[in-house]
């Protein structure tokens, strides 16, 4: 099994994108700060692929616990709007 995509799972940053999701921040910018810093990515393309990753089977997969949590989130916003 390839390390960096596995066996038809996920890419490497996808697994990183769940794994920095997972992790709780201080305050304020320190997400979007680990988000620049730790994948070198712009806070809006990180937040398109992630929304991406919770329709994504091979994510629910690999982190059911994180995705269900995210899409309960997503949908809750949406039922806001």
């Amino acid at each position: 099994m390839d390390e960096d995509t596995g066996e038809r799972g996920l890419g490497r940053r996808e697994r990183d994108i769940l794994a920095l999701e997972r992790r709780g921040f201080p305050g304020p910018g320190a997400k979007e700060r680990a988000i620049r810093e730790e994948l070198g990515l712009a806070p809006v393309r990180y937040y398109q692929l992630l929304n991406a990753l919770l329709d994504d089977a091979r994510a629910l997969a690999f982190d059911p616990v994180t995705v269900n949590r995210l899409r309960r989130v997503r949908e809750r916003r949406r039922s806001e709007r």
